[in-house]
Order: C-alpha cells, then sequence, then structure tokens
C-alpha cells in the first residue's frame, strides 16, 4: 500500500470498521500509522488523514469498551513478561481470540498462542510439530506460506499448565478469506484464482513434508490484496498424513469431506476439498461453465496431488484468459 492508498482509503472511511473491522485491527492501525506519519509523509493530505486515523481509532476503542470488550490500554496495563531458555517474551494485549486459543501480542515479529483450556495442550503441540516438520522437510522456497515456530513450551499460570507456542506474526496488510468476503462478497475468478493457485501450493509443500493441515478455512486463510501473498494460519488441528483428523472445526463440520467425518486417514485429497471449497466460496454462481465444471470435479473427486490439480488449473485459466497478468484485489 502506498501513502496515497492509505490517504484514500482513511479519508473515505465512514465508521471505524472500515478499517479496523478485520481480523487484525491493531496491525490494519499501525501500517496505516506509518504510512501517514507527519515525519515519514510531509503534506497537508497525509496530516489530515493521520488525524482522521487517530479519531477513528479512538472511536473504535471507545466503542469497545461500551460494549464491555478490554480497551488496548487496559490490556497493555496487563503486560506480563515470560521468560524461556530461548528468549524473552513481553506479553501484551490479546491480538485475536479462537475457538480454541488465544494469541497475544508478545514483540514486534511475533505472537504468543496460549490454549483456552489446558486440554487442548495436545493442539499447541501439534501445531509445533506440524510446522516444525514443514520447515525442516519442506521446500525451504515455500516457507513464507505458512507460520514459523519461534518456540514451544509449558506455561504455568493461576495453577494451570498450557502449553504455549511463539509463532511468527504474519507481515501487515493481511486479511483473512473472511474479511475478503466481507468487503467483497464476490470476486471475480481471475482474483480468486490467484488465492486458489497458492493455496494449492501451500497445501502441497505440507503434503511433501507429509503433514495435511486440515482445516483449510476462510478464517484460517491470510492473502494480501495489493501484493497477492498468502499464509496458511492455524495447524492445530493438523496430522501426519495416514492418520485420522480428530479435532474438527464445529462450525465447519458440514465443509469437511465424508471421509474427515467417518475417522479414515487424511489424505492430500482431504485438504485439497477443503480448499477448493474456501476458493468455489469466493466466485459464487456467476462463473464460467469451464469453470464451475472444474470446480465440481475438484470437489467430487480430489486429486491427490495438489501440485498436478495447480496444473490442470493453470491450463484452464490459459485457455480462457490468455497469460496470467497481475491484478491488485480492490476490496
Amino acid at each position: 500500500m502506498t501513502t496515497a492508498e492509505a490517504i484514500a482509503l482513511v479519508t473515505t472511511a465512514r465508521t471505524p470498521d472500515d478499517l479496523f473491522g478485520g481480523d487484525f485491527p491493531h496491525r490494519a492501525y499501525r501500517r496505516l500509522a506509518r504510512l501517514l506519519h507527519p515525519d515519514l509523509a510531509p503534506g497537508a493530505e497525509a496530516a489530515e488523514a493521520f488525524s482522521r486515523l487517530a479519531r477513528l481509532w479512538a472511536a473504535r476503542d471507545g466503542a469497545s469498551a461500551s460494549k464491555g470488550a478490554p480497551k488496548g490500554a487496559s490490556e497493555r496495563a496487563k503486560e506480563t513478561v515470560i521468560t524461556t531458555r530461548r528468549g524473552t517474551y513481553r506479553i501484551g494485549g490479546v491480538f485475536r481470540r479462537g475457538a480454541s486459543a488465544v494469541l497475544y501480542e508478545s514483540g514486534p515479529d511475533t505472537l504468543l498462542k496460549l490454549p483456552r483450556s489446558h486440554a487442548d495442550n495436545d493442539l499447541m503441540r501439534r501445531e509445533a510439530e506440524s510446522l516444525e516438520t514443514i520447515a525442516r522437510d519442506g521446500d525451504p522456497l515455500l516457507l513464507p506460506y505458512v507460520p514459523r515456530v519461534v518456540e514451544s513450551f509449558r506455561h504455568r499460570s493461576g495453577g494451570i499448565e498450557r502449553q504455549a507456542n511463539v509463532l511468527s506474526r504474519v507481515p501487515d496488510g493481511f486479511l483473512s478469506l473472511e474479511e475478503v468476503r466481507r468487503r467483497r462478497p464476490v470476486l471475480d475468478v481471475r482474483d480468486a484464482a490467484w488465492i486458489w493457485r497458492r493455496l494449492l501450493v501451500v497445501v502441497g509443500a505440507a503434503h511433501r513434508a507429509g503433514v495435511a493441515h486440515g482445516a483449510v478455512f476462510g478464517h484460517h486463510v491470510l492473502v494480501h490484496p495489493l501484493d497477492h501473498g498468502l499464509v496458511l494460519v492455524d495447524w492445530s488441528q493438523s496430522v501426519p498424513l495416514g492418520t485420522p483428523i480428530t479435532a474438527l472445526v464445529a462450525r465447519h463440520r458440514d465443509d469437511y469431506p465424508a471421509g474427515v467425518l467417518a475417522r479414515r486417514p487424511a489424505t492430500p485429497a482431504t485438504d485439497i476439498h477443503l480448499a477448493t471449497r474456501c476458493v468455489a466460496a469466493l466466485m459464487g454462481d456467476r462463473v464460467p461453465a469451464p469453470v464451475r465444471n472444474f470446480v465440481r470435479g475438484s470437489l467430487l473427486s480430489p486429486p491427490n496431488d495438489a501440485w498436478r490439480l495447480l496444473g490442470e488449473l493453470d491450463d484452464l485459466l490459459d485457455d480462457l484468459y490468455g497469460p496470467r497478468k497481475y491484478r491488485p484485489l480492490h476490496l
């Protein structure tokens, strides 16, 4: 994002949610503040946008407080320090709350992930093991598609011991596919295509390392609309290929292929099916017949090789649209 784009975004925002309504409000604010800060972006337009950004952020905090949500300042007041054999982490406010775990601010480049219940310690261990396996056995060129485990350790607080994961923070500017759908309910096939291609790359890389993600859903897929980056997060439901997926995301039960619900061993086709459903939801119903047929085939009989499907997808896109061209995803 450029300074001019940031000025336009802030100037046209009507409510705080227009700027900070996604999964990562603090990150959105920090990115815009850096682009518009008077020391870095001189000029009357940038200064006015910076002031408006501050007012909208303050209004968001006020709205959160009125709803009983913790304000950023009060969360920072609760900051604690955790020192391990490998590092020291200043644990600040809540970054994001999930169904089974909470992400906390822990540094400029990291987040601390703790399960809500110690009964889910195994999910944290599973995530750390899978990401370490991918880092060790996967293609180094594809590692930016997944978070990095900085450290995994046991943390005792209030008499309860929980498994903690310190994970690399996804760079600023990324949005979940749920947020993309909130802003633009239907995407052009060409915009959805690069997301699909990158999803196939990341699950294909994991499969080559022997890991199935097991929960490729919109809130776990983060994309950068302008840079076309993608990161697949939350590997706590992942399993080694050939073993059943035992931790299911309840609200997505109907999205899983029948084999998962029957506790059959996970295969590459499991992730490919889920990734296809993710992308199909972005495109809606008004798509060219060849694409619609390709999606249907990928759902009914997904291959066991993401790279093969990627090649077939590229052939289809070439036939329909010719050589690929960069298309910024404007939200």
